[in-house]
């Protein structure tokens, strides 16, 4: 379970977030929406612990994370926008560098785990630069989740990636939540929008929850 309560974040006294607090369980996905600027990365960096809160709570299963990164190591995989990644590097190199964990537990995870599901051996031996952009962020959510964590937080996971690499993506998240992970993601995408269980949009420094049944346009007015 993760409970946010109470986040502010100000940046030279203009005021970012306003006390933002939700919850998500297990195999629940928590969708964020809102306009740009907004402060939809801001969030979802602090919940991840690269950035910090001016004020609040963020706890993961009761234990405060808030100012313990081994905290949000443990609990918490971040796939920011942009891949982390280094072009010169082949992609296994980079997810080598990424890997939480010792070159067999890698192999395993290959063979078997999140990189066998995300079919990462299609183009291992590939430089990084040179990986398609669905490709990067399949390397990128699998280096992620590498040390197991049960939280995914995916700041627009489809952004700027085909129909098919989306379609990837969503059926990975999917099978994430069935197996109890919890899912927080930003996004202005339909499909990614449907999957969530509960949608907020953040407006004004605030997270507005959204009925159940709206459509995506109403959505957008929303912002």
């Amino acid at each position: 379970m993760l409970s946010v309560t109470n986040i502010c974040k100000s940046y030279k006294k203009r005021a970012i977030l306003k006390g933002v607090s939700f919850e998500a369980g297990p195999g629940e996905c928590v969708g964020i929406a809102g306009g740009n600027g907004c402060g939809k990365t801001t969030l979802l960096s602090i919940l991840a612990g690269v950035r910090r809160a001016d004020q609040g709570s963020i706890r993961f299963d009761g234990r405060e994370a808030a100012g313990s990164p081994r905290v949000f190591e443990q609990f918490a995989a971040y796939v920011p926008q942009e891949a982390p990644l280094i072009p010169e590097l082949s992609a296994r190199d980079n997810y080598r560098l990424w890997f939480k964990g010792d070159k067999r537990r890698m192999e395993e995870e290959l063979t078997h785990g999140v990189g066998k599901a995300l079919g990462l051996a299609d183009f291992l031996g590939a430089p990084a630069g040179k990986l398609s952009g669905g490709q990067k962020k399949r390397l990128s959510i699998a280096s992620a989740l590498s040390g197991r964590a049960p939280v995914l937080i995916l700041d627009e996971p489809g952004a700027a990636l085909d129909l098919a690499a989306k379609e990837e993506i969503l059926r990975y998240v999917k099978a994430y939540m069935r197996q109890g992970g919890s899912v927080i993601l930003t996004s202005h995408e339909k499909g990614e929008l449907e999957i969530c269980t509960r949608l907020f949009v953040l407006k004004d420094g605030r997270l507005e929850k959204v009925p159940a049944g709206i459509g995506t346009g109403e959505l957008i007015r929303l912002f």
